[in-house]
């Protein structure tokens, strides 16, 4: 049976180019799997943002599931540790508070360097984080109408 299901993914602005790949493999996978779906895409200044908007979509009880990607690298003054705590921890507390799934493809590499070969290799990492989530998103989002 298919099913027709809406979800929002939440995309922060820091190396756009690079977290915007994440999204064209969700929204690709989700238009493999379930053709009939909706993909909004929704965006922020950066990670630290993602966990309140999440919060403000899945109180409004129309996604079935909700992504958030994002991009925090290491600058070198250990912000990114705490920044990437926040934001887990946030998205984590929202579907726990909701009940809404809140998955995240956000990366937190230790070494890249905006190098042509690093961005490259998250590009399309990024691609492939983004179609697993989907996978993920569709797998959630079907249990929730057939629990069996």
């Amino acid at each position: 049976m298919t099913h027709s299901f809406r979800f929002a993914l939440i995309r922060a602005r820091w190396h756009a180019d690079i977290v915007d790949r994440a999204a064209e493999g969700f929204a690709a996978r989700i238009a493999e799997l379930a053709p009939a779906s909706q993909v909004d895409m929704l965006d922020v200044s950066g990670a630290f943002e993602m966990p309140l908007l999440a919060q403000q979509l899945a109180t409004r009880g129309t996604y079935d599931a909700i992504a958030a990607a994002a991009l925090v690298v290491d600058g070198g003054i250990y912000r990114h540790d705490f920044v990437a705590q926040a934001v887990v921890s946030g998205l984590m507390q929202v579907q726990l508070a909701t009940g809404v799934p809140v998955l995240s493809i956000s990366l937190t590499p230790h070494n890249f360097q905006p190098s042509d070969a690093h961005i490259a290799f998250f590009r399309e990492h990024f691609v492939q984080k983004g179609r697993e989530a989907a996978e993920a998103a569709i797998a959630v989002a079907t249990r929730a109408i057939d629990p069996a």
